[in-house]
């Protein structure tokens, strides 16, 4: 074997045994936990049966961190329910359940966007500020009639 194949050859595996180390390192001293900690879970065949999803909307929250929480369906295609009006200034927990595939949620003029998953409740907090129409849309691509997938949020003084 010539001189800088065997150099190359020690620097690759050098460099192979640090990755590993780090990799190793991080995993058991990063304090990384399964991401299904904490999270709350739900069968999609069951998210109609959970009286927050029955009948999603607005409701007051019972939580002192909120002043309100709004379910949201997202199905094939639609979000239910598909028009939710909110008054300004509410600090608002948004919680969405999916019944079919993966699909996303973003509030368009605001930082609200995430994964809606099956088998999992996705959260968001967000204060409503400014009165206005915003619209709701799916970003993440979940059939051919993914386009349509909208719902309004209407924040009203």
């Amino acid at each position: 074997m010539h001189k800088y194949e065997k150099i190359w050859l020690s620097f690759g595996t050098v460099s192979l045994a640090v990755f590993l180390l780090i990799l190793l390192v991080s995993a058991l001293h990063g304090g990384h936990s399964p991401a299904a900690s904490g999270i709350e879970t739900i069968h999609p065949e069951h998210v109609l049966d959970d009286e927050r999803f029955a009948n999603p909307g607005l409701y007051e929250s019972d939580d002192p961190d909120y002043d309100y929480d709004l379910y949201f369906v997202a199905s094939a295609f639609r979000y239910d329910p598909a028009e939710v009006e909110i008054p300004v200034g509410s600090r608002v927990k948004v919680s969405v359940a999916t019944t079919d595939v993966i699909h996303g949620f973003q509030i368009t003029g605001t930082n609200v966007n995430f994964m809606v998953e099956p088998s999992l409740v996705s959260n968001y907090t967000y204060t409503f500020n400014h009165p206005g129409e915003y619209l709701v849309l799916c970003n993440e691509y979940c059939g051919i009639g993914h386009t349509d997938m909208t719902s309004i949020v209407k924040v009203v003084e």
